[in-house]
């Protein structure tokens, strides 16, 4: 026991040194004064007991060893004196290993291999006897895995307890009982797979929420990621990227990665169809229209200025027959009613958020509406609309055309609705009408002709690819009253062609005076015109006027077959007018363009989206407040 009061274990000279013993240093090609030195170092500190001494005498190493306990602190020297330990421990602070490192607790480096090196348990005759008279167990027991006593895992024990063996304590001194440190434990084997000790409550929680977390453990990630992606549908719809199959693969993601040098390089008012990366290039319209046809939803109606709207437009835009809603919607009134806003936000409201109001365009009260799909606008250019009147006095703008144009990737659309000189006989002002609205109509203004070989100059229907002509054309059934109510109560089914043999339309158009290359699709529903408001009986009054087909649509394009008919007809659930909606839904042909038009930069109506999305709430949450008073409504027997 030295000044202090700590322990002083004499070191055994009779055994050597290890030579994993990191303690002891040779130094070769020294100078004689450094090893000298260290001789005599180590010939001062012979009363100390080297702890390593100890550990290295064993040849099993258990799968749990403690640190080293802390050295005692050296006899103190006097001023003049120098302390060979604290010499040693400077000269050899570069030579430390990964074991001292870790009992040292201003270093933070470690290294296994080391650890598994140097620590070793101690030997048989280094086995404590506890004061209770429990031995803390042989080396034997921690070889065959069994955890050794508390006290054996301690990096020291109080001197009060217990005494080395063969050592007495020295001069009878009560010795001063030393901290206990308990080291970590550091596990030898492997750490077990990660999908078997998933434990904690967050990770639990990730699994159920993502399914993709399930199968961590389980194949390579490229063989997971191969197979989560290949069962997904977006694999047959999505065009990917040469640089970014990796990136894509592995978000899933309708969005092509951009690279820095794209970005640095790429103007979108230089493209080409056949480049790479073009907004309106075929590697975008492969992503979004794999089939490349567009979805167009057609439909007129004249409204006969009646102020007050349907209760619903569902059965106009959104038939439950159709399997999926349209990409376009684009809707023609004539006779609109007088608050054109109202009008705009109900068919907002009817299409909801999925839609957006790209374009609307207005002559007196005929009213031309587009709504398009709202993830689509990018790809669409600024859109143009002109008007004509036909009516001689220009003031008075109740007869006459609206037009709209635009280029959707690089396929161009015209959309035209009109309102023809009514009367039964007046087929000659009708074809008039029409002439002077192909040659007045100015369109297109500031978009590229995307075929300007097959142009004519004084017909607009040429200049565009795919052109969509709808209204209250006027025309009549040249038959009389009784003949017509003869025929339809013979064809109560949708045989209506007895009927069309007597359409002055048809007539026209096969004559050539009128619509030149266009096409209507077959009709299979009865006359639109002239009913009743409010019922399905026709004209009542002393008129009597003929029912007659005067609502209809018709379709051009300079390539053929690039429109298809998917469904024509009439609602008939509309009844507050005396005219029916007619309605068009088609599939339309895309073809990829370039990036040198006008975009239109995503622009909409943002006033009638936000006033049409609210509407469509308050109209849920009332309801939903109707369903809960009936839920909750008691019925008494008196």
């Amino acid at each position: 026991m030295n000044e202090n009061g700590d322990a002083i274990i004499p070191f055994h000279p009779a055994e050597p040194p290890s030579r994993k013993d990191t303690r002891s240093f040779h130094i070769e090609g020294g100078k004689d004064g450094i090893s000298n030195e260290i001789r005599s170092t180590k010939k001062s500190s012979e009363a100390l007991l080297n702890p390593e001494d100890e550990r290295n005498k064993a040849t099993t190493i258990s799968p749990y060893q403690p640190h080293p306990p802390f050295l005692p602190k050296p006899p103190s020297m006097g001023k003049g004196s120098k302390n060979p330990m604290s010499e040693e421990k400077i000269r050899g602070r570069k030579l430390k290993s990964s074991q001292e490192s870790l009992t040292d607790p201003t270093e933070t480096g470690s290294s296994t291999d080391s650890l598994k090196e140097d620590r070793a348990p101690p030997t048989l005759g280094s086995v404590t006897s506890l004061k209770n008279g429990q031995t803390g167990g042989s080396p034997s027991d921690w070889v065959r895995g069994e955890s050794p006593p508390f006290r054996d895992r301690c990096s020291s024990l109080p001197g009060e307890d217990e005494c080395l063996h063969g050592q007495g304590c020295l001069a009878g001194n009560k010795p001063k009982p030393s901290k206990i440190i308990l080291s970590p434990l550091q596990p030898i084997g492997a750490f077990p797979p990660l999908e078997n000790s998933i434990t904690s409550l967050s990770l639990r929680s990730t699994n159920r929420i993502d399914r993709d977390c399930l199968d961590y453990g389980r194949g390579s990630p490229a063989e997971r990621l191969h197979r989560n992606f290949s069962d997904s549908r977006l694999l047959d719809t999505m065009v990917l990227d040469s640089t970014s199959v990796n990136s894509m693969k592995s978000t899933l993601s309708a969005l092509n990665p951009i690279r820095p040098k794209d970005v640095r390089n790429r103007s979108f008012l230089e493209g080409s169809v056949l480049g790479s990366g073009a907004l309106l290039g075929a590697e975008e319209l492969d992503r979004y229209f794999p089939d490349r046809h567009v979805g167009i939803c057609i439909a007129t109606w004249n409204m006969q200025g009646e102020k007050g709207l349907p209760s619903s437009l569902d059965d106009l835009l959104l038939p439950t027959d159709m399997e999926f809603a349209q990409d376009f919607y684009i809707i023609g009134v004539q006779e609109g009613c007088p608050d054109r806003r109202e009008w705009e936000i109900r068919l907002q409201e009817t299409l909801g958020p999925f839609y957006v109001m790209l374009y609307a365009a207005a002559h007196g009260v005929l009213y031309l509406t587009i709504f398009m799909r709202r993830d689509l606008i990018w790809f669409c250019s600024e859109v143009e609309h002109a008007t004509v009147t036909t009516r001689i006095i220009s003031q008075i703008k109740t007869k006459g055309a609206v037009g709209v144009g635009f280029t959707f990737f690089g396929t161009s659309f015209l959309f035209i609705t009109s309102h023809f000189t009514s009367g039964d006989s007046k087929v000659y002002e009708r074809i008039l009408d029409y002439n002077k609205i192909i040659e007045a109509l100015a369109l297109p203004r500031c978009l590229p002709d995307t075929n300007p070989y097959r142009s004519v100059a004084s017909d607009v229907t040429t200049r565009f690819d795919e052109v969509f002509w709808f209204g209250d054309f006027n025309f009549r059934l040249s038959k009389d009253r009784h003949g017509v109510d003869a025929i339809l109560n013979e064809h109560t089914g949708t045989n209506m062609g007895s009927l069309l043999q007597h359409d002055q339309l048809h007539k026209e158009m096969k004559d050539g005076s009128i619509f030149k290359g266009f096409q209507e699709a077959p009709i299979h529903f009865p006359p639109t015109y002239k009913f009743d408001i409010g019922c399905d009986v026709y004209d009542t009054t002393s008129k009597q006027r003929t029912p007659s087909y005067t609502d209809r649509i018709l379709f051009r394009n300079r390539q053929a077959d690039d429109i298809k008919v998917v469904k024509y007809t009439s609602c008939s659930s509309i009844k507050t007018s005396d005219h029916r909606p007619v309605v068009g839904m088609f599939q339309v042909k895309l073809r990829p363009g370039r990036d040198n038009i006008p975009l239109g930069a995503g622009q909409f109506d943002r006033i009638v989206y936000l006033e049409g999305i609210r509407r469509r709430m308050t109209r849920e949450l009332k309801r939903r407040e109707v369903v809960m008073k009936n839920q909750s409504a008691v019925c008494s027997i008196s």
